[in-house]
Formats: C-alpha cells, structure tokens, sequence
C-alpha cells in the first residue's frame, strides 16, 4: 500500500461469523497484493488445530491454563470465549508493529472486535458477510469437521454474529473470494487517504 509519508500504521479489524470466510478472503489477499506494509497478528486460542493448521501461522495453540496465566498478565488486546474456546489478540506485537508503521491486520470473532471498538475505536472495523443465512449454513456444514451440536451452537451464534453487522465501518459480502479481496484492498487504500492518517503530510506541505 501506498501512503503520503511516513506515518504509524493503521489497526484493520476484519470480523464475520464462523463459516463465512474470513480467513479465506485473507489469504487470498495477501497472495494476490502481497504482505510488504502489513503484519497478520496471529491469535491464541484454547481450541485444537484443524487439519492444515500451523502452529504460530493459523493461530498460538495454548491450554486453558496458558491461556488464563495470559488474561492474568494482561497480555491481550481482547479475548473473548466462542463454542467453549478461548480466543485473544496478544497486544505487544500489535503496539510495535504500528509504532513502526505498518498496517496490522487481526482477524477475529465478531464479540472480540465489538470488544477491540471499546479501546482502540480510532481501528477500522471491517464485517465480512454471508449472500445469505443459508449460504452461511452450507458453508459451516460443508467443513465436516463438527458435530451436530457444535454446528447448531455456531449457527444460534452467527445470527447474534449478524444482528451486530451495522456497528461496524465497512461490509464486505463473500460472495466471491476474488472480489471479496478487491473490495477489501479499496478499503485499506481508502483509509490510507483519510486526512486524519496523514497529518505528518498535511503540516509538512503547509510550512
């Protein structure tokens, strides 16, 4: 990405419900635009690995005990518990990765960016939606790694997921993964525009 000069990053909060995509979008992006510019924080969660997932690349893998000893040190940006797991953002690598300018983006549940808006509402908060409620159970089913139960649970909870969808700044609906892309790219180029983002610029052409 672009900018006017040189400047702290900006934090992106991308969020949607389980199922929708977000992850996917994600990675497309950052193969199709590339990484120079940004830091993914990666997660910890409480919940086991899914098959393909990397410890330290998908998210930090910790035992409830590793993960409480964090909250008490106060080591998280947010967390928020989903379906009986834990998951939070660690706020050291998201502080330093800013303060050297670069744009980071976390990708989270929809109650942990809800959370992330209380603290830090100068983020951009980005919800990726679903065409549809039943596009989003097809997709949620269509993973076949959970029980009927787990899945019953993700679906009561993506339509609290959903109901909280106008709090946030920018919608992008996966529909499709390349577009879904594209339009996430026009936001982080819009924001990088945004006068408020560039005040070391704006004083510098005006002495």
């Amino acid at each position: 990405m672009e900018t006017l000069t040189d400047r702290k990053g900006t934090l992106f909060v991308l969020t949607g419900p389980s199922g929708v995509g977000k992850g996917t979008v994600l990675s497309a992006f950052f193969d199709k635009y590339g990484r120079d510019g940004f830091f993914f924080s990666v997660s910890a969660t409480t919940r086991a690995p899914r098959e393909g997932e990397v410890e330290g690349v998908n998210y930090y893998y910790k035992t409830h005990e590793e993960f409480q000893k964090m909250v008490d040190n106060n080591e998280f940006l947010e967390h928020a518990t989903f379906c009986e797991n834990r998951y939070g953002t660690p706020a050291a690598p998201v502080d330093k990765e800013l303060e050297n300018g670069k744009n980071v983006i976390l990708e989270i549940e929809v109650e942990g960016g809800l959370n992330v808006m209380k603290i830090r509402p100068d983020a951009t908060f980005i919800f990726v939606a679903p065409p549809s409620f039943d596009e989003l159970e097809r997709r949620i089913r269509g993973r076949n790694t959970e029980t009927e139960e787990v899945i019953a649970q993700r679906l009561q909870k993506a339509r609290w997921e959903l109901s909280k969808m106008g709090e946030y700044d920018y919608i992008v609906v996966n529909r499709e993964v390349d577009k879904a892309c594209d339009q996430l790219r026009a936001i982080v180029d819009a924001e990088g525009l945004k006068t408020s983002n560039n005040q070391k610029f704006i004083k510098e052409v005006q002495r």
